[in-house]
């Protein structure tokens, strides 16, 4: 999708209060210091924050990152966000990007009592690398409230799309639900490419990819939630639940009504990694 795409999926839309929700790969850790016009992927991410601020009046961003995993699920009640620098070993300019928000305390309490028995608010953390380097191309001003929602990283998928159900009505609130993650994510692919300076992908990515677009774009739930076994490249692509997992959050929070845009489905920068992002309308 180019840009022009990008300016008439919003035109063709017109005026709604109902804000989209999104699924969206949080981009290459290596690419963070890169700027706007040298990695294609973060431009695409500022204009589409430009269309959303156009739009919509957006009061606060949720977003569930695949850097925030805990026992059980987490709310951020934090008023002035903590910037979290979770890569490590990386050179000095990594932890000299600057991005600063606010929270928003009374959104995320709001969120909380969608599902008391499930959600417990704390203020122990902050945004990751999940969430900041999104948050920064989409809204550079650093003027919208965002928070996070964190993945409880032992409960089944189901639990993950019922939850999102839940808050389903925060989009009626002025609530941009964000799930920001990899659709192919495998850290032990990733590192043995790399330490031979190999950044092509793997054969297999092609294929998985393909077909992961297929089932998001039929809807095919069962698909999704039975991703390790769906597939045959499912559990290569996905060996641990933590960056698969966000996506049940925006379909959790979808209907009938809304219609499926790919904004960025480029080939990664990294090999066994996917930055195919879509939007839901």
């Amino acid at each position: 999708m180019d840009l022009q795409d990008l300016y008439n999926i919003f035109q063709s839309f017109g005026d709604t209060k109902r804000l989209p929700v999104i699924f969206t790969s949080y981009g290459n850790p290596m690419d963070i210091v890169l700027s706007r016009e040298e990695r294609p992927f973060w431009k695409i991410l500022f204009e589409l924050g430009k269309q959303l601020r156009k739009n919509y009046e957006i009061q606060a961003v949720l977003i569930v990152s695949a850097h925030w995993c805990t026992k059980g699920t987490f709310v951020n009640v934090l008023e002035h966000q903590k910037q979290i620098y979770d890569y490590y070993g990386f050179p000095e300019e990594y932890y000299n990007v600057p991005y600063t928000t606010k929270g928003h305390p009374d959104m995320a309490i709001k969120v909380q009592q969608l599902a008391p028995d499930k959600i417990i608010a704390t203020d122990k953390w902050g945004l990751d690398h999940g969430a900041w380097p999104v948050l920064m191309h989409l809204f550079p001003d650093g003027d919208i409230s965002a928070f996070e929602l964190s993945i409880h990283y032992y409960a089944k998928p189901e639990y993950h799309l019922n939850l999102a159900k839940q808050l389903k009505c925060l989009r009626e609130k002025g609530v941009l639900i964000i799930g920001s993650g990899a659709l192919i994510h495998n850290l032990r692919l990733i590192m043995q490419k790399m330490q031979n300076n190999d950044n092509r992908p793997y054969d297999w990515e092609s294929e998985y990819d393909a077909w992961i677009k297929k089932q998001i774009l039929q809807r095919n739930i069962d698909a999704l939630l039975n991703y390790e076994s769906s597939h045959p490249f499912g559990k290569l692509a996905a060996p641990t639940p933590d960056h698969f997992v966000p996506i049940f959050y925006t379909f959790g929070t979808m209907d009938n009504k809304d219609e499926i845009h790919f904004f960025y489905e480029n080939p990664s920068t990294l090999p066994a990694f996917s930055e195919r992002s879509f939007i839901a309308i």
